[in-house]
């Protein structure tokens, strides 16, 4: 039987309630390839101490968490002169002298494998046409940036950012890309009450 054929008979059981398989396939192959395009987006978390008085941290200082490394110096200052700039903004000033607030952040670099299907087949991805998928590795970063309250020795604030990235592109666009993920960031910094 003609290629054709078959799938016209797929087709034909999917309309009148026949093939199971065929109705799930039909379902989750444009439900997977929605999801592997929300995977590249920016995902931000953030989580507080609710008992905490953030009003009145208005000073801190970096330190460095134990065991965690920049991948290299400069890097290292980007992170920190954008974090400064945010914090800088939120009324927040850097002081040695008796912080109220210890600052502290890790960096990851993972590789991950992306999926993309393209294709001028029937929308749910097979029928006549032609498709294709490729599959190439992506680099996915993450921004893990602690507060600590230095008199009660905890962790008061903790926010995430993880995205794509291209280490090989251009610095400077490099650069405003880790300051609206900073940005980002700290858009929950302060927590806001909710009433």
């Amino acid at each position: 039987m003609p290629y054709y054929h078959q799938i016209k008979r797929t087709l034909s059981g999917v309309q009148k309630g026949g093939n199971t398989k065929v109705k799930l396939l039909a379902f989750l192959l444009p439900a997977a390839l929605c999801l592997s395009g929300a995977a590249l987006a920016q995902k931000v978390t953030y989580n507080y101490d609710r008992g905490a008085d953030f009003s009145s941290y208005k000073t801190y200082r970096w330190v460095t968490i134990p065991g965690s490394q920049a991948p290299d110096q400069l890097l290292d200052q980007q992170i920190r002169q954008a974090v400064d700039q945010e914090l800088a903004r939120k009324g927040l000033v850097q002081s040695d002298a008796n912080p109220s607030l210890l600052i502290a952040y890790q960096l990851s670099v993972r590789p991950e494998q992306e999926i993309q299907t393209w294709g001028d087949a029937y929308p749910w991805g097979w029928g006549p046409g032609m498709t294709q998928t490729t599959v190439s590795t992506i680099e996915v970063g993450t921004l893990v940036l602690d507060m600590y309250d230095p008199a009660r020795r905890q962790l008061v604030w903790r926010g995430s950012a993880t995205k794509t990235i291209d280490p090989s592109s251009d610095p400077n666009k490099n650069y405003r890309n880790l300051e609206k993920t900073v940005d980002k960031l700290l858009k929950h910094y302060p927590p806001k009450e909710k009433k």
